[in-house]
C-alpha cells in the first residue's frame, strides 16, 4: 500500500473517538468484545473479497508490462537449394545450403508498447486505491449504522424504564382512587410499545452486525458491540480547504493515470502505423566448389497506404474524451463537496440547537411535570406528552448527530484526506 493511500485511509478513524464510551450505560452496550472504527477498516483493507480480487487484476497488470519488455527472437532459417534435379543438378552434388537469421527491427515500437503496458499498469493501480477508499468508507458507513442502532437502542431502555416509572406512579394514584384505571391501561400500553421499540432495534442491531463483518469476509461476527460516541461533533475546516484537498483526491489523479495512458496507446498507434523492417544474415554453402559466401537482406514493406490511420482516428478521440471526462469529473465532485459541506454544517446546527436549547427544557418540563402530576395539577395525558417529547427530542439528537458524522465520511472520501477535528460534547 502506497504512502499516500495509508494517509487516505486513516482519515475515516477521526469520525468517532476511539477511546471514547459509547453513549449510555445500557448493558447491552458492554465493552466486552468491543470493534473500534479503526480496528474495522484495519480488517476490511487485509481481508475485503473486492479487494482481494483487485490485487489479482494488478498482477496481471505487471505480467503485460513484463511482456511488453520482450523483444522478438530472431528467425532461423535453413534453405536447401538446386537438389535432386536432372544432368549436373541431380542428387546433392551442386546443392546450395543457406542458413541465416533474421532479426525484426521493431524501430520504437516495443519502447512505445512498454509505455502503454506501464501507463495501463498506473491506471489499474489507481483503481485499486479507489477501490480501497470506497472499500474503507463502506466500513465506516457500516460502523456508524452499528453505533447508531447503539445509541437508539440506550435512547429505547431509557423509554422503557421512564414508562416502568410512570405506571409506578399511575398504580398508586389508581389504587388512591385518584386517577381513573384507564391512565393505568394506557401506561401499559406505552411500555408494551416501547418494549416493541427496544425489540425491532435488537433485530436492526444484528442484522447491522453482519453487514459489517462481511466487509472483511466474515459471515458470522465476531464482535458484540462497536465503540465510540456518536453525539461527539466534529469541528470542520473551511470549504476552501476542503476543496483544495478534493482536487489532490486519488478520484481526479485517476483521471490523469486515464489521459497518460490514451496518449501512450496513441504513441505506440503512431509508430505501429511506420513499416516493419526486418534484417537478416547468413551463410550460404556452394557443394559443387565446397566454397562458403556471406549473405544478408533487409525487408522494407511499402508504406503505400496507413494501414493504422483507424486505430490513430480512435485513441486521439480517447485522448480528447479522457481530457473532457476529467474536467467533468472536477466540477460534478466540487459540486457535491460543497452540498455535503453544507449538509454538515446544517446537521451540526440542528444537533447544536437540540443538545443545548431543547432536550434541557424538556427535561426541566418533565421534571416540573411529574411533580404536578403527583400533587394532582396535570393530568396523564399532559405528563405523558411531555414524556414522548423528550425521547423523541433524543432521537432526534442522535439522528441529527449520526447524520453529521454520515457527512464527515462523504468528505473524507471525497476529499481522500483528514478534514475534521473533534471536540467532545457538552
Amino acid at each position: 500500500m502506497s504512502n499516500t493511500f495509508r494517509r487516505y485511509s486513516c482519515a475515516f478513524a477521526l469520525l468517532i473517538v476511539q477511546s471514547g464510551v459509547a453513549y449510555g450505560e445500557s448493558t447491552l452496550l458492554s465493552e466486552l468484545h468491543a470493534l473500534t472504527l479503526d480496528n474495522a477498516i484495519t480488517k476490511s483493507l487485509s481481508s475485503n473479497p473486492d479487494l482481494v480480487a483487485s490485487g489479482f487484476e494488478l498482477d496481471a497488470a505487471r505480467g503485460r508490462v513484463e511482456q511488453a519488455h520482450l523483444a522478438p527472437n530472431p528467425q532461423l532459417t535453413v534453405a536447401l537449394e538446386d537438389v535432386l534435379g536432372s544432368d549436373a543438378f541431380s542428387g546433392f552434388k551442386s546443392a546450395e545450403t543457406t542458413i541465416s537469421l533474421a532479426w525484426v527491427i521493431e524501430r520504437r515500437v516495443r519502447e512505445r508498447r512498454v509505455n502503454a503496458a506501464l501507463a495501463r499498469e498506473s491506471l489499474i493501480a489507481s483503481d485499486a486505491d479507489i477501490l480501497r477508499l470506497d472499500v474503507a468508507a463502506e466500513t465506516a458507513r457500516r460502523f456508524l449504522d452499528v453505533l447508531a442502532v447503539q445509541a437508539q437502542i440506550t435512547t429505547a431502555n431509557e423509554a422503557v424504564k421512564l414508562a416502568q416509572d410512570t405506571i409506578l406512579a399511575v398504580t398508586k394514584r389508581v389504587n388512591a382512587g385518584r386517577t381513573p384505571p384507564a391512565d393505568l391501561a394506557r401506561a401499559e400500553a406505552k411500555l408494551a410499545a416501547a418494549q416493541l421499540i427496544r425489540e425491532d432495534l435488537d433485530h436492526e442491531l444484528s442484522a447491522g452486525r453482519h453487514r459489517l463483518a462481511a466487509q472483511w469476509g466474515q459471515i458470522a461476527p465476531e464482535f458484540v458491540t462497536v465503540q465510540g460516541n456518536p453525539l461527539m461533533l466534529p469541528e470542520t475546516e473551511s470549504f476552501g480547504a476542503l476543496r483544495e484537498y478534493m482536487l489532490r483526491t486519488v478520484d481526479l489523479t485517476r483521471y490523469l493515470s486515464a489521459e497518460r495512458l490514451a496518449e501512450s496507446e496513441l504513441l505506440l498507434a503512431q509508430a505501429q502505423s511506420k513499416p516493419v523492417w526486418r534484417a537478416s544474415l547468413g551463410v550460404r554453402r556452394f557443394e559443387a566448389t565446397n566454397d562458403q559466401a556471406l549473405l544478408g537482406s533487409v525487408s522494407i514493406p511499402l508504406a503505400i497506404r496507413n494501414r493504422n490511420q483507424g486505430r490513430i482516428a480512435e485513441t486521439t478521440a480517447q485522448v480528447a474524451q479522457t481530457r473532457a471526462k476529467g474536467t467533468a469529473a472536477r466540477v460534478h465532485l466540487e459540486t457535491k463537496l460543497y452540498v455535503l459541506y453544507e449538509s454538515l454544517q446544517h446537521s451540526l446546527h440542528r444537533a447544536g440547537v437540540l443538545r443545548e436549547q431543547i432536550i434541557p427544557r424538556i427535561e426541566s418540563a418533565l421534571s416540573q411535570t411529574h411533580e404536578a402530576y403527583e400533587l394532582g395539577r396535570y393530568s396523564y395525558m399532559e405528563w405523558g406528552t411531555v414524556q414522548t417529547e423528550l425521547i423523541d427530542a433524543r432521537r432526534e439528537l442522535i439522528a441529527a448527530s449520526i447524520d453529521s458524522h454520515r457527512h464527515v465520511i462523504e468528505i473524507e472520501r471525497l476529499t481522500g484526506t483528514r478534514v475534521v477535528k473533534l471536540e467532545e460534547s457538552k
